[in-house]
Protein backbone atom coordinates (compact mmCIF):
# COMPACT_ATOMS: atom_id res chain seq x y z
CA UNK A 1 0.00 0.00 0.00
CA UNK A 2 1.27 3.46 -0.89
CA UNK A 3 0.14 6.50 1.11
CA UNK A 4 0.39 10.03 -0.16
CA UNK A 5 1.73 12.59 2.32
CA UNK A 6 -1.80 13.97 2.86
CA UNK A 7 -3.17 10.49 3.49
CA UNK A 8 -0.20 9.74 5.74
CA UNK A 9 -0.89 12.80 7.87
CA UNK A 10 -4.59 11.86 8.11
CA UNK A 11 -3.70 8.33 9.12
CA UNK A 12 -1.28 9.53 11.78
CA UNK A 13 -3.91 11.91 13.17
CA UNK A 14 -6.45 9.06 13.32
CA UNK A 15 -3.96 6.84 15.16
CA UNK A 16 -3.18 9.63 17.61
CA UNK A 17 -6.86 10.29 18.18
CA UNK A 18 -7.57 6.60 18.80
CA UNK A 19 -4.62 6.40 21.20
CA UNK A 20 -5.90 9.44 23.09
CA UNK A 21 -9.40 7.98 23.37
CA UNK A 22 -8.00 4.64 24.58
CA UNK A 23 -5.86 6.44 27.13
CA UNK A 24 -8.84 8.35 28.55
CA UNK A 25 -11.12 5.34 28.87
CA UNK A 26 -11.21 3.71 32.30
CA UNK A 27 -10.05 0.14 32.71
CA UNK A 28 -12.67 -2.28 31.37
CA UNK A 29 -14.93 -3.78 33.97
CA UNK A 30 -18.23 -5.66 34.22
CA UNK A 31 -21.30 -3.45 34.06
CA UNK A 32 -24.90 -4.07 35.00
CA UNK A 33 -28.28 -2.37 34.83
CA UNK A 34 -28.71 -2.31 38.59
CA UNK A 35 -30.82 -5.41 39.17
CA UNK A 36 -31.00 -5.79 42.97
CA UNK A 37 -30.50 -9.58 42.80
CA UNK A 38 -27.98 -9.77 39.92
CA UNK A 39 -26.16 -6.42 40.02
CA UNK A 40 -23.75 -7.19 37.14
CA UNK A 41 -26.40 -8.68 34.83
CA UNK A 42 -27.46 -6.80 31.73
CA UNK A 43 -25.64 -3.85 30.22
CA UNK A 44 -26.50 -0.16 29.89
CA UNK A 45 -26.23 1.87 26.73
CA UNK A 46 -28.10 -0.12 24.11
CA UNK A 47 -31.35 -1.90 23.30
CA UNK A 48 -31.08 -5.23 21.47
CA UNK A 49 -33.59 -5.64 18.67
CA UNK A 50 -32.60 -9.12 17.46
CA UNK A 51 -30.15 -11.99 17.85
CA UNK A 52 -29.01 -14.28 15.05
CA UNK A 53 -27.37 -17.34 16.64
CA UNK A 54 -25.40 -19.92 14.68
CA UNK A 55 -24.22 -23.12 16.43
CA UNK A 56 -22.34 -26.06 14.96
CA UNK A 57 -22.63 -29.27 16.99
CA UNK A 58 -20.28 -32.13 16.12
CA UNK A 59 -22.16 -34.88 17.95
CA UNK A 60 -20.14 -34.94 21.20
CA UNK A 61 -21.87 -33.10 24.02
CA UNK A 62 -18.66 -32.80 26.03
CA UNK A 63 -16.95 -30.61 23.43
CA UNK A 64 -17.48 -26.90 22.72
CA UNK A 65 -19.72 -25.91 19.83
CA UNK A 66 -18.46 -23.47 17.22
CA UNK A 67 -20.73 -20.42 17.22
CA UNK A 68 -21.35 -17.02 15.72
CA UNK A 69 -23.61 -14.53 17.48
CA UNK A 70 -24.91 -11.53 15.55
CA UNK A 71 -26.59 -8.79 17.56
CA UNK A 72 -28.63 -5.95 16.07
CA UNK A 73 -29.10 -3.16 18.61
CA UNK A 74 -29.76 0.55 18.95
CA UNK A 75 -27.45 2.65 21.10
CA UNK A 76 -29.29 4.59 23.80
CA UNK A 77 -26.16 6.61 24.60
CA UNK A 78 -22.78 7.27 23.00
CA UNK A 79 -20.77 4.08 23.27
CA UNK A 80 -16.99 4.05 23.18
CA UNK A 81 -17.18 0.56 24.62
CA UNK A 82 -19.87 -2.08 24.38
CA UNK A 83 -20.29 -4.55 27.23
CA UNK A 84 -21.87 -7.92 26.49
CA UNK A 85 -22.62 -10.61 29.04
CA UNK A 86 -20.56 -13.68 28.09
CA UNK A 87 -18.56 -16.32 29.90
CA UNK A 88 -17.62 -20.00 29.63
CA UNK A 89 -16.54 -19.73 25.99
CA UNK A 90 -13.58 -18.59 23.90
CA UNK A 91 -13.96 -15.42 21.81
CA UNK A 92 -12.16 -15.57 18.48
CA UNK A 93 -13.21 -12.35 16.79
CA UNK A 94 -15.51 -9.35 17.16
CA UNK A 95 -16.79 -6.92 14.56
CA UNK A 96 -18.88 -3.81 15.09
CA UNK A 97 -20.68 -2.49 12.02
CA UNK A 98 -18.47 -4.63 9.80
CA UNK A 99 -15.15 -3.39 11.18
CA UNK A 100 -12.85 -5.45 13.41
CA UNK A 101 -13.05 -4.41 17.06
CA UNK A 102 -10.79 -4.89 20.04
CA UNK A 103 -12.12 -7.03 22.88
CA UNK A 104 -11.19 -8.29 26.33
CA UNK A 105 -12.95 -9.94 29.24
CA UNK A 106 -13.79 -8.44 32.61
CA UNK A 107 -15.57 -10.69 35.08
CA UNK A 108 -18.41 -12.27 33.10
CA UNK A 109 -18.49 -9.45 30.54
CA UNK A 110 -17.04 -9.31 27.06
CA UNK A 111 -15.87 -5.70 26.68
CA UNK A 112 -15.72 -4.53 23.06
CA UNK A 113 -13.98 -1.38 21.84
CA UNK A 114 -15.22 -0.54 18.34
CA UNK A 115 -13.00 1.17 15.78
CA UNK A 116 -15.34 4.15 15.93
CA UNK A 117 -17.66 5.09 18.83
CA UNK A 118 -21.34 4.33 18.26
CA UNK A 119 -23.42 7.47 18.58
CA UNK A 120 -26.62 7.65 20.62
CA UNK A 121 -29.61 6.64 18.51
CA UNK A 122 -27.49 4.81 15.95
CA UNK A 123 -28.07 1.21 14.98
CA UNK A 124 -25.21 -1.20 15.51
CA UNK A 125 -24.44 -4.72 14.39
CA UNK A 126 -22.07 -6.70 16.61
CA UNK A 127 -20.77 -10.04 15.35
CA UNK A 128 -18.90 -12.36 17.73
CA UNK A 129 -17.14 -15.54 16.65
CA UNK A 130 -16.82 -17.79 19.68
CA UNK A 131 -17.19 -21.23 21.17
CA UNK A 132 -20.10 -22.35 23.36
CA UNK A 133 -19.06 -24.81 26.07
CA UNK A 134 -21.67 -27.38 27.17
CA UNK A 135 -19.74 -28.53 30.25
CA UNK A 136 -20.28 -27.27 33.78
CA UNK A 137 -23.17 -27.20 36.23
CA UNK A 138 -24.08 -23.51 36.47
CA UNK A 139 -26.79 -23.53 33.78
CA UNK A 140 -26.81 -22.77 30.09
CA UNK A 141 -26.38 -25.91 28.04
CA UNK A 142 -27.63 -29.09 29.74
CA UNK A 143 -26.23 -32.37 28.53
CA UNK A 144 -28.87 -35.03 27.90
CA UNK A 145 -28.57 -38.75 27.21
CA UNK A 146 -28.51 -38.01 23.47
CA UNK A 147 -27.46 -34.40 23.04
CA UNK A 148 -28.16 -30.96 24.49
CA UNK A 149 -30.93 -28.65 25.67
CA UNK A 150 -30.81 -25.19 27.26
CA UNK A 151 -31.74 -24.12 30.79
CA UNK A 152 -30.77 -20.45 31.08
CA UNK A 153 -32.86 -19.23 34.00
CA UNK A 154 -32.08 -16.98 35.71
CA UNK A 155 -28.70 -15.65 34.54
CA UNK A 156 -27.08 -18.38 32.43
CA UNK A 157 -27.86 -17.46 28.80
CA UNK A 158 -24.50 -15.70 28.67
CA UNK A 159 -22.85 -19.08 29.32
CA UNK A 160 -24.17 -20.02 25.85
CA UNK A 161 -23.94 -16.86 23.73
CA UNK A 162 -22.95 -13.18 24.12
CA UNK A 163 -26.02 -11.18 25.03
CA UNK A 164 -27.66 -8.49 27.08
CA UNK A 165 -28.66 -11.21 29.52
CA UNK A 166 -31.51 -9.61 31.40
CA UNK A 167 -35.28 -10.02 30.83
CA UNK A 168 -35.69 -6.24 30.65
CA UNK A 169 -34.13 -6.31 27.15
CA UNK A 170 -36.31 -8.66 25.09
CA UNK A 171 -35.53 -9.25 21.43
CA UNK A 172 -36.38 -11.40 18.41
CA UNK A 173 -34.32 -14.53 17.79
CA UNK A 174 -33.21 -16.55 14.78
CA UNK A 175 -31.42 -19.86 15.38
CA UNK A 176 -29.25 -21.71 12.85
CA UNK A 177 -28.04 -25.05 14.23
CA UNK A 178 -25.89 -27.47 12.26
CA UNK A 179 -25.81 -31.03 13.60
CA UNK A 180 -25.13 -34.57 12.35
CA UNK A 181 -27.84 -35.75 9.99
CA UNK A 182 -29.10 -38.44 12.38
CA UNK A 183 -30.05 -35.84 15.01
CA UNK A 184 -33.08 -33.56 15.25
CA UNK A 185 -32.90 -29.88 16.18
CA UNK A 186 -35.81 -27.82 17.51
CA UNK A 187 -35.70 -24.28 18.88
CA UNK A 188 -38.03 -21.50 20.03
CA UNK A 189 -40.51 -20.30 17.45
CA UNK A 190 -41.31 -21.90 14.12
CA UNK A 191 -39.11 -23.70 11.58
CA UNK A 192 -37.92 -21.59 8.68
CA UNK A 193 -35.56 -23.92 6.82
CA UNK A 194 -33.77 -27.27 6.97
CA UNK A 195 -30.89 -27.98 4.59
CA UNK A 196 -28.71 -31.05 4.28
CA UNK A 197 -25.06 -30.74 3.30
CA UNK A 198 -22.92 -33.83 3.41
CA UNK A 199 -23.38 -35.68 6.70
CA UNK A 200 -24.95 -32.68 8.45
CA UNK A 201 -28.18 -30.71 8.44
CA UNK A 202 -28.63 -27.02 9.25
CA UNK A 203 -31.94 -26.21 10.93
CA UNK A 204 -33.30 -22.66 11.15
CA UNK A 205 -35.99 -21.41 13.55
CA UNK A 206 -37.30 -17.92 14.19
CA UNK A 207 -39.48 -16.35 16.86
CA UNK A 208 -42.49 -14.21 15.99
CA UNK A 209 -42.52 -12.43 19.34
CA UNK A 210 -39.74 -10.83 21.42
CA UNK A 211 -38.16 -13.06 24.04
CA UNK A 212 -36.01 -12.72 27.15
CA UNK A 213 -32.57 -14.33 26.90
CA UNK A 214 -33.31 -16.64 29.84
CA UNK A 215 -36.10 -18.25 27.80
CA UNK A 216 -34.01 -19.26 24.78
CA UNK A 217 -34.19 -22.97 23.92
CA UNK A 218 -32.37 -25.25 21.51
CA UNK A 219 -32.85 -29.03 21.63
CA UNK A 220 -30.35 -31.29 19.83
CA UNK A 221 -30.79 -35.05 20.03
CA UNK A 222 -32.28 -38.27 18.78
CA UNK A 223 -35.75 -36.85 19.13
CA UNK A 224 -39.16 -37.41 17.65
CA UNK A 225 -41.24 -34.33 16.88
CA UNK A 226 -44.96 -34.94 17.27
CA UNK A 227 -47.48 -32.53 15.79
CA UNK A 228 -51.09 -31.83 16.73
CA UNK A 229 -53.52 -28.94 16.55
CA UNK A 230 -54.41 -26.67 19.43
CA UNK A 231 -57.20 -24.12 19.84
CA UNK A 232 -58.00 -22.07 16.72
CA UNK A 233 -55.49 -24.05 14.69
CA UNK A 234 -52.51 -23.29 16.94
CA UNK A 235 -49.61 -25.54 15.88
CA UNK A 236 -48.54 -27.71 18.83
CA UNK A 237 -45.31 -29.65 18.47
CA UNK A 238 -43.74 -31.82 21.14
CA UNK A 239 -40.13 -32.97 21.23
CA UNK A 240 -39.49 -36.27 23.01
CA UNK A 241 -36.89 -39.08 23.03
CA UNK A 242 -37.78 -41.12 19.94
CA UNK A 243 -37.89 -44.39 21.86
CA UNK A 244 -40.49 -42.98 24.30
CA UNK A 245 -42.99 -41.36 21.96
CA UNK A 246 -45.68 -44.04 22.39
CA UNK A 247 -45.29 -44.09 26.16
CA UNK A 248 -45.45 -40.29 26.42
CA UNK A 249 -48.28 -39.71 23.93
CA UNK A 250 -51.10 -39.92 26.56
CA UNK A 251 -49.49 -37.03 28.43
CA UNK A 252 -48.80 -34.96 25.32
CA UNK A 253 -52.37 -35.36 24.11
CA UNK A 254 -53.54 -33.33 27.13
CA UNK A 255 -51.85 -30.08 26.02
CA UNK A 256 -54.54 -28.72 23.65
CA UNK A 257 -57.23 -28.98 26.34
CA UNK A 258 -54.89 -27.41 28.89
CA UNK A 259 -54.40 -24.47 26.53
CA UNK A 260 -58.18 -24.16 26.11
CA UNK A 261 -58.65 -24.21 29.88
CA UNK A 262 -56.12 -21.43 30.42
CA UNK A 263 -57.57 -19.38 27.57
CA UNK A 264 -60.95 -19.59 29.32
CA UNK A 265 -59.35 -18.02 32.40
CA UNK A 266 -56.99 -15.38 31.01
CA UNK A 267 -57.49 -14.95 27.27
CA UNK A 268 -55.86 -16.06 24.02
CA UNK A 269 -52.59 -17.97 24.02
CA UNK A 270 -49.93 -15.30 23.33
CA UNK A 271 -47.47 -17.01 20.92
CA UNK A 272 -47.17 -18.62 17.49
CA UNK A 273 -46.77 -22.21 18.74
CA UNK A 274 -46.43 -24.31 21.87
CA UNK A 275 -45.00 -27.65 22.80
CA UNK A 276 -43.48 -29.85 25.46
CA UNK A 277 -39.77 -30.71 25.32
CA UNK A 278 -39.04 -33.86 27.31
CA UNK A 279 -35.34 -34.40 27.89
CA UNK A 280 -33.29 -37.29 29.18
CA UNK A 281 -31.65 -35.20 31.89
CA UNK A 282 -31.89 -34.82 35.66
CA UNK A 283 -32.20 -31.08 36.16
CA UNK A 284 -34.28 -31.02 39.33
CA UNK A 285 -36.69 -28.54 37.73
CA UNK A 286 -38.99 -27.90 34.78
CA UNK A 287 -38.63 -24.66 32.79
CA UNK A 288 -40.96 -22.41 30.80
CA UNK A 289 -38.69 -21.77 27.81
CA UNK A 290 -40.78 -19.71 25.38
CA UNK A 291 -43.06 -21.78 23.09
CA UNK A 292 -41.22 -25.00 24.12
CA UNK A 293 -41.34 -25.83 27.84
CA UNK A 294 -38.58 -28.08 29.16
CA UNK A 295 -39.44 -31.13 31.29
CA UNK A 296 -37.43 -33.95 32.78
CA UNK A 297 -38.31 -37.37 31.37
CA UNK A 298 -38.66 -38.74 34.90
CA UNK A 299 -41.67 -36.52 35.64
CA UNK A 300 -43.70 -38.63 33.22
CA UNK A 301 -42.20 -42.05 33.94
CA UNK A 302 -41.77 -42.29 37.72
CA UNK A 303 -44.72 -44.24 39.18
CA UNK A 304 -44.81 -42.33 42.47
CA UNK A 305 -46.07 -39.17 40.73
CA UNK A 306 -49.89 -39.23 40.56
CA UNK A 307 -51.48 -38.22 37.28
CA UNK A 308 -53.11 -35.09 38.72
CA UNK A 309 -49.74 -33.85 39.94
CA UNK A 310 -48.04 -34.35 36.55
CA UNK A 311 -50.87 -32.55 34.77
CA UNK A 312 -50.77 -29.62 37.21
CA UNK A 313 -47.00 -29.25 36.64
CA UNK A 314 -47.64 -29.20 32.89
CA UNK A 315 -50.18 -26.40 33.45
CA UNK A 316 -47.70 -24.53 35.65
CA UNK A 317 -45.17 -24.28 32.81
CA UNK A 318 -47.87 -23.60 30.22
CA UNK A 319 -49.29 -20.72 32.26
CA UNK A 320 -45.82 -19.17 32.31
CA UNK A 321 -46.23 -18.52 28.59
CA UNK A 322 -48.56 -15.72 29.68
CA UNK A 323 -46.95 -14.91 33.03
CA UNK A 324 -43.18 -14.59 32.70
CA UNK A 325 -42.73 -15.14 28.96
CA UNK A 326 -45.22 -12.81 27.25
CA UNK A 327 -45.34 -10.52 30.29
CA UNK A 328 -41.75 -10.60 31.50
CA UNK A 329 -40.40 -9.16 34.76
CA UNK A 330 -38.71 -5.80 34.65
CA UNK A 331 -36.28 -6.90 37.36
CA UNK A 332 -35.67 -10.26 39.03
CA UNK A 333 -37.35 -8.95 42.19
CA UNK A 334 -40.58 -9.06 40.17
CA UNK A 335 -40.24 -12.84 39.80
CA UNK A 336 -43.16 -13.38 42.20
CA UNK A 337 -45.43 -12.25 39.34
CA UNK A 338 -44.13 -15.16 37.24
CA UNK A 339 -44.10 -17.93 39.80
CA UNK A 340 -47.03 -16.77 41.90
CA UNK A 341 -49.32 -16.80 38.89
CA UNK A 342 -48.02 -20.11 37.54
CA UNK A 343 -48.53 -21.69 40.96
CA UNK A 344 -52.00 -20.14 41.14
CA UNK A 345 -53.17 -21.73 37.90
CA UNK A 346 -51.43 -25.00 38.74
CA UNK A 347 -53.47 -25.11 41.98
CA UNK A 348 -56.68 -23.97 40.30
CA UNK A 349 -56.32 -26.69 37.66
CA UNK A 350 -55.81 -29.32 40.36
CA UNK A 351 -58.93 -28.07 42.13
CA UNK A 352 -61.12 -28.17 39.04
CA UNK A 353 -59.75 -31.40 37.54
CA UNK A 354 -58.67 -33.48 40.54
CA UNK A 355 -60.77 -32.13 43.42
CA UNK A 356 -57.72 -30.80 45.26
CA UNK A 357 -59.13 -27.74 47.08
CA UNK A 358 -57.11 -24.57 46.59
CA UNK A 359 -58.30 -23.33 49.97
CA UNK A 360 -56.61 -26.27 51.68
CA UNK A 361 -53.36 -25.61 49.83
CA UNK A 362 -53.48 -21.91 50.61
CA UNK A 363 -54.28 -22.50 54.29
CA UNK A 364 -51.27 -24.80 54.52
CA UNK A 365 -49.15 -22.16 52.76
CA UNK A 366 -50.38 -19.51 55.16
CA UNK A 367 -49.24 -21.60 58.11
CA UNK A 368 -45.72 -21.72 56.66
CA UNK A 369 -45.60 -18.20 55.24
CA UNK A 370 -43.85 -16.43 58.12
CA UNK A 371 -41.09 -19.03 58.01
CA UNK A 372 -40.73 -18.67 54.24
CA UNK A 373 -40.45 -14.89 54.58
CA UNK A 374 -37.82 -15.22 57.29
CA UNK A 375 -35.78 -17.63 55.17
CA UNK A 376 -36.13 -16.04 51.74
CA UNK A 377 -37.49 -12.54 52.17
CA UNK A 378 -40.99 -11.29 51.33
CA UNK A 379 -42.46 -12.10 47.87
CA UNK A 380 -41.55 -8.84 46.11
CA UNK A 381 -38.20 -8.34 47.86
CA UNK A 382 -36.67 -11.81 47.78
CA UNK A 383 -33.26 -12.47 49.25
CA UNK A 384 -30.44 -12.79 46.71
CA UNK A 385 -29.57 -16.28 45.52
CA UNK A 386 -26.66 -18.13 47.07
CA UNK A 387 -23.53 -17.07 45.13
CA UNK A 388 -22.92 -19.46 42.25
CA UNK A 389 -26.33 -21.10 42.69
CA UNK A 390 -28.73 -18.89 40.77
CA UNK A 391 -31.68 -21.28 41.03
CA UNK A 392 -31.58 -20.92 44.83
CA UNK A 393 -33.58 -17.75 44.16
CA UNK A 394 -36.58 -20.00 43.56
CA UNK A 395 -37.58 -20.63 47.17
CA UNK A 396 -41.05 -21.55 48.55
CA UNK A 397 -41.91 -17.88 49.13
CA UNK A 398 -41.60 -17.30 45.36
CA UNK A 399 -44.06 -20.13 44.61
CA UNK A 400 -46.83 -20.87 47.12
CA UNK A 401 -45.86 -17.83 49.16
CA UNK A 402 -46.58 -15.63 46.14
CA UNK A 403 -49.71 -17.53 45.10
CA UNK A 404 -50.90 -16.79 48.64
CA UNK A 405 -50.73 -13.07 47.80
CA UNK A 406 -53.01 -13.66 44.83
CA UNK A 407 -55.41 -15.67 46.99
CA UNK A 408 -55.53 -12.80 49.50
CA UNK A 409 -56.14 -10.37 46.64
CA UNK A 410 -59.06 -12.42 45.31
CA UNK A 411 -60.54 -12.56 48.82
CA UNK A 412 -60.07 -8.79 49.12
CA UNK A 413 -61.55 -7.63 45.78
CA UNK A 414 -63.83 -10.54 44.83
CA UNK A 415 -63.71 -13.22 42.15
CA UNK A 416 -65.14 -11.12 39.32
CA UNK A 417 -62.70 -8.24 39.79
CA UNK A 418 -59.80 -10.66 40.16
CA UNK A 419 -60.72 -12.38 36.88
CA UNK A 420 -60.89 -9.03 35.07
CA UNK A 421 -57.53 -8.07 36.50
CA UNK A 422 -55.88 -11.25 35.22
CA UNK A 423 -57.18 -10.77 31.69
CA UNK A 424 -56.31 -7.08 31.58
CA UNK A 425 -52.82 -7.72 32.95
CA UNK A 426 -51.75 -10.11 30.20
CA UNK A 427 -53.46 -8.02 27.51
CA UNK A 428 -51.97 -4.69 28.59
CA UNK A 429 -48.41 -5.98 28.92
CA UNK A 430 -48.28 -8.60 26.15
CA UNK A 431 -44.80 -8.93 24.61
CA UNK A 432 -43.41 -6.50 27.16
CA UNK A 433 -42.06 -6.09 30.67
CA UNK A 434 -43.94 -5.14 33.79
CA UNK A 435 -43.16 -4.27 37.38
CA UNK A 436 -44.77 -4.99 40.72
CA UNK A 437 -45.82 -1.32 40.78
CA UNK A 438 -47.62 -1.86 37.45
CA UNK A 439 -49.58 -4.75 38.97
CA UNK A 440 -50.50 -2.70 42.04
CA UNK A 441 -51.66 0.17 39.81
CA UNK A 442 -53.82 -2.04 37.58
CA UNK A 443 -55.31 -3.94 40.52
CA UNK A 444 -56.31 -0.64 42.10
CA UNK A 445 -57.91 0.53 38.86
CA UNK A 446 -59.91 -2.68 38.46
CA UNK A 447 -60.97 -2.71 42.12
CA UNK A 448 -61.91 0.98 42.03
CA UNK A 449 -59.88 1.78 45.15
CA UNK A 450 -56.30 2.26 46.25
CA UNK A 451 -54.76 -1.10 47.13
CA UNK A 452 -51.23 0.15 47.76
CA UNK A 453 -51.51 -0.42 51.50
CA UNK A 454 -52.80 -3.95 50.99
CA UNK A 455 -49.94 -4.81 48.65
CA UNK A 456 -47.31 -3.11 50.81
CA UNK A 457 -48.13 -5.47 53.65
CA UNK A 458 -48.53 -8.60 51.55
CA UNK A 459 -45.58 -8.11 49.21
CA UNK A 460 -43.01 -6.44 51.44
CA UNK A 461 -43.90 -7.32 55.02
CA UNK A 462 -41.66 -9.60 57.05
CA UNK A 463 -44.80 -11.01 58.70
CA UNK A 464 -47.80 -12.38 56.82
CA UNK A 465 -50.86 -10.10 57.15
CA UNK A 466 -54.26 -11.46 58.27
CA UNK A 467 -56.02 -13.35 55.49
CA UNK A 468 -59.19 -11.54 54.36
CA UNK A 469 -62.24 -13.66 55.13
CA UNK A 470 -60.25 -16.19 57.17
CA UNK A 471 -59.58 -14.75 60.65
CA UNK A 472 -58.94 -18.28 61.94
CA UNK A 473 -55.83 -18.77 59.75
CA UNK A 474 -52.51 -18.49 61.58
CA UNK A 475 -48.90 -18.51 60.41
CA UNK A 476 -46.52 -20.42 62.66
CA UNK A 477 -43.27 -18.80 63.82
CA UNK A 478 -40.23 -20.07 61.87
CA UNK A 479 -38.95 -22.23 64.75
CA UNK A 480 -42.27 -24.08 64.87
CA UNK A 481 -42.74 -24.75 61.15
CA UNK A 482 -39.16 -25.86 60.55
CA UNK A 483 -38.21 -22.99 58.24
Amino acid sequence: MLLTSRRLRAALLAIASATLVAATLPAPGPLGIGDPLFPELGNPGYDVRSYDLDFTYGGDNTKPLDAVTKIHAVATERLERINLDFTHGTVRSVEVNGAPAQFETAGEDLVVTPAEPVEAGARMWVTVGHTSDPTGTAGGWVRTTDGLVMANQANAAHRVFPSNDHPADKAYYTFHVTAPQKLTVVANGLPVDSRRHGASTTWTYRTSHPMASELAQVSIGGSAVLHREGPDGLPVRDVVPAADKAKLEPWLAKTPDQIRWLESKIGPYPFETYGVLIAGADTGFELETQTLSLFERSLFTRPEYPAWYVESVMVHELSHQWFGDSVSPHSWSDVWLNEGHATWYEALYAQEHAKKPMETRMKDAYALSDGWRAAGGPPAAPAPPVPGQQISLFRPVVYDGSALVLYALREEIGTDAFSRLEREWVREHQDGNATTADFVRLASEVAGRDLSGFFQAWLYGTKTPPMPGHPDWHSQPPAENGA
